[in-house]
């Protein structure tokens, strides 16, 4: 038997006047889990992390920490602490008294106060600070005060609202992977919003796509990734090239599909797609060379349009003769090529059956 979850969304809607910001969201998230809730601007994520911190009360619905139905219990009773994307430090106290404020309200002794005062601010790497303002910090060490704040209290579960946005991409990154170390040393249950997909993948558990208020997609990163269960899923999650196609037969678990552009090629199917689909392959499994591919790979003639340099990879993008325009990601492993690609150069692409996704939603 699996253990109880520490969160149960039970069918939990939140409407502001005619529209549903939150539309019937059921979800549970497990003990000591990151859970990352993805979506785009105006999603309804935001709202649906605000229903759970009490700043927001759901139209319909329950909603359950650890078991307790949080109906009528406000803000400041609530299991939980939140990390603004702001990070909403005070301006006019020290790191130490930024920290300890949480403690101080609730009235704990001076001693006990130090004590985990010292231990939070070691937790996020700013012993040391505890003198400083905010004004003397970087956005990072901000940040940190923040999560320093939120953990004091010991909460069931941290809520964090896109609490990376504001840094830069170096410290997101360095900030991603020391919020993965803290949820596993302090062992709480931490449930992240974001719009950024790569932010999701890299720190979550497990991720739930929200579009116009409602969950499309909930499962693993790899999963999410691999397999999306639908197109707005497919083209959210990173980058996808996406066809138009029309099932034709099935035949010893393979599909027959005539694809707009590609012509008629063969897919692994378990004969339940039929009538009109969308093939899906992600620019990383789409291969590019001088010479026709071999045989047995689902390929296309073109020619280069644009080469975009990104340092460790370049993406390519290619014309096809029959009008379609597919993107390639090529790593850059050596520092000079001895016959760069150029603009302008035909081509080949391709790609093995295996890796398509077939989409049918």
């Amino acid at each position: 038997m699996s253990p109880a979850p520490i969160l149960e969304l039970r069918e939990v809607s939140k409407r502001f006047g005619g529209i549903a910001a939150v539309d019937r969201v059921s979800l549970e998230i497990r003990r000591n889990e990151f859970f990352a809730l993805l979506g785009p601007s105006g999603c309804g994520k935001t709202t649906l992390l605000r229903l759970l911190a009490g700043f927001e009360r759901p139209s319909s619905g329950t909603i359950l920490i650890d078991g307790q139905d949080l109906a009528g219990v406000p803000p400041n009773r609530r299991p939980v602490n939140m990390v603004f994307q702001s990070y909403a430090v005070f301006p006019h106290m020290s790191v130490e008294q930024n920290v300890a404020y949480g403690l101080r309200v609730d009235g704990l002794p001076r001693a006990e106060t130090r004590r985990r005062v010292a231990d939070a601010l070691a937790m996020v790497r700013l012993g040391g600070f505890e003198r400083r303002r905010p004004e003397q910090l970087s956005g990072g060490q901000r940040q940190r005060v923040a999560l320093a704040r939120a953990l004091i209290k010991r909460p069931k579960m941290l809520l964090l609202d896109e609490p990376l946005s504001a840094l830069d991409r170096k410290l997101r990154e360095e900030m991603q992977l020391e919020l993965v170390r803290l949820r596993r040393e302090v062992g709480i249950t931490f449930l992240i919003v974001t719009h950024d997909q790569e932010e999701a993948l890299s720190m979550a558990d497990r991720i739930a796509v929200m579009f116009d208020g409602r969950i499309l997609q909930m499962a693993a990163p790899m999963e999410l990734y691999e397999q999306p269960g639908c197109r707005r899923v497919a083209d959210f999650i990173g980058t996808m090239n996406l066809f138009h196609g029309r099932v034709l037969a099935t035949m010893d678990e393979r599909l027959r599909i005539e694809v707009e552009g590609l012509g008629e090629i063969a897919l692994p199917g378990d004969g339940r797609a039929s009538g009109e689909v969308q093939l899906a392959i992600r620019p990383e499994k789409v291969r590019l060379s001088r010479q026709p591919p071999r045989d047995g790979l689902i390929a296309a003639h073109g020619t280069i349009d644009q080469i975009a340099y990104f340092g460790d990879s370049s993406h390519v993008y290619v014309r096809t003769d029959g009008g379609l325009r597919i993107t390639c990601n090529r790593a850059n492993q050596s520092r000079v090529e001895e016959t760069p690609l150029t603009v302008g150069e035909p081509c080949w692409v391709s790609w093995r059956p295996a890796d398509c996704i077939l989409l049918t939603e």
